[in-house]
């Protein structure tokens, strides 16, 4: 059975993409390798793997062309937040780190509240808080 899923997103820059990731809280993945061409990071508690990798590394691993993001959507990558506070200071640091707010923290269907960013090469992060005694049949 599946023990790990690993995201795996194509980058321009692996440094400056370790510096965004780092200023928004990411923590660096000892147990993959980083060099040049990959840098890999644990997000929350439970360590959910994101491998960033050169776009030429990466279209190596596939036969398939690397989606244009610039103007479309490959994905929303969600992340959990403890709060309503904490969504907002997730976006704040993203746009510090020079990616693009989206989408400003709102209350969404009375028991989310939400916001989205793009980091430095496209990518769509979506941010949210779930407050499930409020979800609609509890």
């Amino acid at each position: 059975m599946t023990k790990e899923i690993w995201l795996n997103l194509p980058v321009s820059d692996i440094q400056q993409s370790t510096a965004f990731f780092k200023a928004i809280g990411f923590e660096i993945n000892n147990h993959a390798p980083n060099s040049e061409v990959m840098v890999s990071f644990k997000i929350g508690s439970k360590n959910f793997i994101v491998n960033l990798f050169r776009k030429d590394i990466f279209q190596s691993f596939t036969p398939y062309a690397v989606a244009d993001v610039s103007n479309s959507l490959e994905m929303l990558i969600s992340i959990d937040a403890e709060s309503a506070k904490e969504v907002n200071a997730l976006l704040q640091k993203a746009e510090d780190a020079g990616g693009k707010v989206f989408a400003k923290g709102t209350e969404q269907q009375g028991w989310m509240y939400g916001g989205g960013f793009t980091d430095l090469d496209g990518h769509k992060w979506n941010i949210l808080y779930m407050d499930v005694s409020k979800m609609p049949g509890k």
